[in-house]
């Protein structure tokens, strides 16, 4: 549980002196008596309350037992808690349960991450309503510090304008000419607009596989005993970065049209030019004696038989188990052979009446 908080205080941008699980542990045993459990109690709170307009606030300290005790009540209350009999051991101020006190802060942590997911989902659902072309002619006159209009009409001369003002202040040679020197017709745009959606969803599975390695190689980190006591750590470092990571792919048809003739010259990361930059003292160490994990095919032996070979009978075996062949008067042996392995080759149990069976393992 203690794991869940620490991640969702870390996506909140908490940065409080909770952020350790051995201070988080030691502040719920203290619970309501803690300064540090109340204050990251308030600090909840304070960003619940414009988000969910609640009524409610934390203004007491742990000195205030009585007020601070009443205010949790509220707040609770206002928010339909679930946890009703932790949340009441916790207000009544009985025997410290650390459980108890790490069920609240992730009550509360869980409705802050709750309530800022659906403000940028209404957001979002606002944005949408626009059309795209507007959101575009937006992004275009923002860019371009223009003062946007509802008329395209007239806002297209104002953008060719100005976009020819802000070309002619470049030094000579800083824009290139674009790969794309042709029209193309409604039936060529289609065609590439399909082009581009297949390789973007082919892009996006590479990617999700490559992120999907990163993952695990970082998670193998952590399974040495010296990386055990800094999984926090590790996790701090490494999760802002991994939040930042999309498999979907941002590449539409407004960069083909922004491309220039430079992004023809693909020059490969290994060549002189690249290295001058990239290379360090590192890559001058070389590896001792590594070793042998074997792989080659050509090197492995054959595995051995599941089964031993098949024999062929023999007349003058020895007698049947258990007293001979069922012919004979016995029973579970083979007639006039040996018991040695249950069935026979045609799935049957000894000799019929007496007869040999044609095979023994």
């Amino acid at each position: 549980m203690e794991c869940d908080i620490l991640d969702s205080l870390e996506q909140l941008s908490y940065d409080g002196s909770l952020v350790e699980e051995k201070a988080l542990l030691r502040a719920a045993e203290g619970g309501l008596s803690c300064p540090e459990y109340v204050q990251l109690c308030r600090w909840l709170a304070e960003r619940l309350g414009p988000l969910c307009g609640l009524e409610e606030t934390i203004t007491s300290g742990p000195e205030e037992l009585e007020s601070l005790q009443l205010e949790l009540s509220g707040l609770l209350k206002e928010l339909h808690c679930p946890y009703q009999e932790a949340v009441s051991g916790v207000l009544r101020g009985s025997a410290p349960n650390t459980e108890d006190h790490l069920k609240f802060l992730l009550f509360l942590s869980s409705e802050l991450q709750a309530a800022q997911m659906l403000r940028s989902r209404r957001a979002s659902e606002r944005h949408a309503e626009r059309s795209p072309v507007h959101q575009e002619l937006s992004a275009i006159c923002e860019t371009l510090q223009l003062p946007g209009g509802p008329d395209a009409a007239q806002l297209f001369p104002q953008v060719q304008a100005q976009v020819k003002n802000v070309l002619q202040a470049l030094p000579e040679g800083s824009i290139g000419n674009p790969v794309l020197n042709k029209p193309l017709s409604s039936e060529q745009w289609e065609a590439l607009r399909n082009i581009n959606g297949a390789l973007a969803s082919e892009y996006e599975c590479r990617r999700r596989m490559l992120i999907k390695r990163l993952d695990v190689t970082v998670q193998s980190f952590g399974w040495s005993d010296r990386a055990k006591v800094k999984v926090d750590s590790m996790a701090r470092a490494y999760q802002p970065k991994r939040h930042s990571l999309r498999p979907q792919s941002t590449v539409d048809m407004a960069q083909l049209l922004a491309a220039r003739e430079d992004i023809c010259n693909v020059v490969k990361t290994s060549s002189g030019s690249s290295r001058e930059k990239t290379t360090c003292a590192v890559n001058k160490i070389l590896m001792g004696r590594v070793p042998d994990r074997g792989g080659r095919p050509s090197e492995m032996q054959a595995p051995p038989p599941e089964m031993p070979p098949w024999q062929e009978r023999k007349d003058g075996g020895g007698g049947g188990g258990g007293g001979g062949g069922w012919g004979q008067g016995g029973h579970g042996g083979w007639g006039g052979g040996s018991w040695k392995g249950g069935r026979d080759r045609y799935g049957d149990y000894g000799g019929h009446g007496g007869k040999k069976g044609r095979y023994q393992y």
